[in-house]
């Protein structure tokens, strides 16, 4: 691979105030990119100002959906310095998603290295107040200029960063959360366990009936039968019911999401009965009937932990916990959120440190 060329702007954007934030609204001062085509492979890295680039409308990213991306966070330590949370993880699912959409691998080491250069450069745009992150987002699109349905033979690798604070309107309040029984959002065999941007177009229209409902997100079922509980919009789920945590398993159709690995295994070193196992949509409002439903969350990068206060499927509405933040929520997100700040041992290695100098 070729030397890392750094382009720096000369035109720098105020650094935005922590209660400006919001989510995914604000773009640092620069970016990372990189080229591919057949010959070459991966070639000409890059950091370069964050601008628009042209394209042309035949683009097949536009035509067939050839596209993939990550989503993984950096937070400012208390040292001043900077901590990525998982990003092995993140680039090892980034190739996974690679390989089902016929996309080249990029090299893991080769892009943190050029991440950490990255984030050198735009370090002031990591957020020091409790609750912000810098949401670092990779992303790589087909860029042949062809309509037709095959593989792309070039590609373009980007990352962009984005100061965030809460995903959600509520932060950690507990959300409302509505079953969809109509929609699918994927099947066994297609792409639902890789993040690919048409999973998240597929689930636009149930979100938006749902927050017309006044719901936050929806939950979905299986394809085949509409019976089994799979994953929220943007996050994997979690009950905890007469005392054990469930989870439905990874089968192919439900995004192996990081956070969700993360809170398995902090919940196996705390000793709390956890499983993975098919869970259908009759056993849980049964469950919240009868009280045993005792909490309800979300888990992903971007909430992290997001507590679950109602379910709502077809004409039965519960609420869950009181509509509180449920103890074991509130335990899980504090201790990741720990270890992410760098407040907490981090026994499993999963913050990666950057050192900024000065």
């Amino acid at each position: 691979m070729e030397r890392l060329c750094i382009s720096r702007n000369s035109m720098k954007k105020p650094i935005p105030a922590a209660d400006q934030l919001g989510f995914g609204k604000l773009f640092s001062d620069h970016m990372l990119a990189m080229d591919y085509n057949r010959e070459q492979g991966w070639h000409h890295p890059r950091i370069e100002p964050y601008a628009p680039f042209c394209v042309e409308p035949a683009m097949m990213v536009f035509h067939y959906g050839q596209a993939i991306f990550e989503g993984m966070k950096a937070f400012r330590l208390e040292d001043g310095n900077i901590g990525i949370f998982r990003p092995h993880t993140h680039f090892a699912r980034l190739n996974r998603s690679a390989d089902r959409l016929c996309i080249p691998q990029i090299d893991p080491e080769f892009i943190l290295d050029a991440l950490k250069q990255l984030l050198k450069v735009d370090h002031q745009w990591v957020p020091n107040a409790k609750g912000t992150a810098l949401y670092i987002r990779p992303f790589i699109i087909a860029t042949d200029n062809f309509l037709g349905v095959r593989p792309s033979n070039t590609y373009k690798f980007f990352i962009i960063l984005s100061p965030v604070g809460a995903y959600y309107a509520e932060g950690f309040n507990p959300v409302k959360i509505l079953v969809e029984d109509e929609f699918v959002r994927a099947s066994q065999g297609g792409i639902g366990h890789i993040k690919t941007p048409g999973n998240y177009a597929a689930s636009l229209l149930a979100a938006l009936k749902a927050q017309e409902k006044g719901y936050t997100q929806v939950l979905w079922l299986d394809a085949k039968e509409l019976k089994l509980l799979e994953e929220v919009g943007t996050m994997n789920i979690m009950l905890k019911i007469d005392g054990e945590v469930i989870t439905p398993p990874l089968g192919g159709s439900i995004l192996p999401g990081t956070t969700r690995d993360s809170v398995l295994t902090i919940l196996k070193e705390w000793g709390i009965p956890c499983a993975e196992r098919p869970i259908s949509i009759d056993k849980v409002m049964t469950a919240a009937s009868n009280g045993k439903l005792e909490e309800m969350f979300g888990t992903g990068t971007a909430a992290v932990i997001s507590p679950v206060g109602e379910l709502r499927y077809q004409q039965q509405a519960f609420k869950i916990n009181d509509g509180k933040v449920g103890a074991l929520s509130q335990r899980l997100f504090d201790h990741i959120a720990g270890i992410q700040y760098g407040l907490l041992p981090d026994t499993y290695g999963w913050l990666e440190k950057v050192t900024i100098s000065g």
